[in-house]
């Protein structure tokens, strides 16, 4: 199990989706990192901070105004505070180029924070959601390394396309799946915090912010979800993260904290 030392306030957000069609969401995001480099001493953003990403070479070529504005406020947080990507379900071909080019560092897809707060299991979460059988066959598929290389060898165009199909075919197949089957499993969550030794979990995915007891062999642990972000298309506009420090972990609302 990698495990990652950080002592001090650490704040954890995910599920951000950033792309060209959420303008308001890009908007809220910078000024939230510009609220951690000045409140936190690190910061992990834990998946699914693109709504899709198809390879590190874009940054490489020329970026879209609202990828190059992500990407400059990321640099800039990143120059004050050690910052974490970490790999989501839409963003999974995310890798070194990237975090290079904005000096930041990757994350291991589940990790052991050792925190002021005791030791944290930090994960994106989709890995957790077992029931979903048609999509853990997916996810095992396009996380191997020869699909991978196969899929960042095709022209920029191609994978765009390509993207573009599987996201509505991931789309459709959703609107026929029930919420429980797209939740965690708790056999899944009970079998990962036994097997990491924390007593706590974080994740990302499942848009279902919250906090929950969970029973392991007679203790008492804890999973938090953290917060999906959306300004643009939610009647009520969302967004957070969570704050580990020696006080213990708090959800964070930022629109709450924005007024």
């Amino acid at each position: 199990m990698n495990r990652l030392s950080i002592p001090g306030r650490l704040w954890i957000a995910a599920d951000v989706h950033l792309g060209p069609e959420s303008p308001a969401t890009g908007a809220a995001f910078q000024d939230f990192l510009e609220q951690a480099a000045r409140q936190a001493d690190a910061l992990i953003l834990a998946g699914d901070l693109f709504d899709a990403w198809i390879g590190d070479d874009v940054v490489l070529q020329e970026p879209e105004p609202w990828l190059q504005a992500s990407l400059a406020a990321l640099r800039v947080a990143a120059n004050r505070i050690p910052l974490w990507l970490g790999r989501g379900n839409r963003d999974f071909l995310l890798g070194n180029d990237l975090v290079r080019h904005i000096g930041a560092q990757l994350l291991p897809d589940t990790v052991v924070l050792e925190t002021d707060a005791g030791a944290i299991l930090l994960a994106h979460g989709d890995e957790y959601c077992t029931a979903d059988r048609s999509y853990q066959r997916f996810r095992s598929i396009v996380r191997h390394r020869g699909v991978q290389r196969l899929y960042l060898a095709l022209p920029l165009r191609v994978r765009k396309r390509i993207a573009a199909w599987a996201r509505g075919r991931s789309m459709h197949a959703n609107q026929y799946k029930t919420s429980d089957i797209m939740d965690v499993s708790p056999a899944a969550i009970e079998d990962a915090l036994r097997r990491s030794g924390a007593r706590t979990l974080v994740h990302g995915h499942t848009h279902r912010p919250g906090r929950h007891a969970v029973c392991i062999d007679g203790q008492t642990c804890e999973r938090l979800v953290l917060p999906d972000w959306d300004f643009d298309h939610a009647g009520t506009p969302r967004g957070g993260w969570i704050t580990i420090d020696r006080d213990g972990l708090r959800l964070c609302d930022h629109v709450q904290a924005s007024k």
